[in-house]
């Protein structure tokens, strides 16, 4: 017998609906800011705290308690040398990740750059390598509702390039390619790990799929940075864990920062 062939009937995720117009919108909840327009979104909790301590950000809007946020989410601003930004920790996991970005673009944001870490499928990603996400998997629900259904969506090649292009102005270790987001941290089995790394992908994460969608859905610029964590590609999970990890995450924000205001 042949193989199935799922439909829109089967599976609800592939009944794509292209209306740009949902019944809830964000800005029902939040209008244009006095905000950059550039934005960096950072995974590193114990970076704003750093940065807030030092008085490098500052509180600028909340989205809590309007829009899909119940605790706060606080969006910062940081002044820098070569333009001003706005900071926000996005959440984890692409429902929420994607809707807070759905909020920034509300407020008027429009150049985005997600900085954080992932698992590597390839061993000889080292940890303080950061990948630069050309493409990500679509294994996860949120980037259904923005795009038709395919395996896979890909990142502006002029985002990569001008990624690229700090990181090799700063001398630091990268590669660019594929990535896997999957909505289900316990269900990184051996067998799909495999089927991911068949398929090149370098790093398993939460949310790049989704961010994509979203940006490509709302005609809006993102790029994200990918910093090398802990490694699923072996028979054995390995954390790699490091007690000292800050001076890389804050130096792949100030990367983040830089990569941002050049798009």
């Amino acid at each position: 017998m042949g193989k199935k062939l799922f439909s829109a009937a089967d599976i609800p995720l592939l009944e794509f609906d292209p209306d740009q117009k949902a019944l809830i919108e964000p800005g029902m909840f939040h209008n244009k800011h006095d905000l950059p327009e550039a934005c960096v979104m950072i995974f590193y909790a114990e970076v704003i705290h750093k940065l807030l301590d030092e008085g490098i950000l500052k509180k600028a809007y909340s989205l809590a308690p309007y829009g899909v946020t119940i605790l706060p989410v606080d969006v910062f601003t940081a002044q820098t040398p070569i333009g001003d930004v706005a900071v926000v920790f996005p959440g984890i996991g692409a429902p929420i990740a994607a809707a807070i970005l759905e909020e920034l673009i509300a407020l008027g944001c429009r150049r985005f750059v997600a900085c954080g870490s992932g698992g590597v499928l390839k061993p000889e990603l080292k940890r303080g390598t950061v990948v630069i996400p050309d493409s990500a998997v679509r294994d996860e629900g949120t980037s259904y509702h923005y795009l038709r259904p395919a395996r896979t969506v890909a990142m502006d090649p002029m985002v990569v390039t001008k990624l690229e292009n700090v990181l090799k102005k700063h001398h630091i270790n990268y590669e660019t390619g594929k990535v896997w987001t999957t909505d289900a941290f316990y269900r990184e089995t051996k067998k799909k790990i495999a089927e991911r790394k068949a398929e090149n992908c370098l790093m398993v994460e939460m949310e790049c799929a989704a961010f994509l969608a979203v940006a490509k859905f709302r005609n809006v610029v993102f790029g994200q940075y990918l910093g090398a964590g802990d490694d699923v590609s072996g028979d054995e999970w390995d954390p790699r864990f490091e007690s000292n990890t800050m001076p890389f995450t804050e130096k792949l924000f100030w990367l983040s920062v830089e990569a941002c205001l050049s798009l």
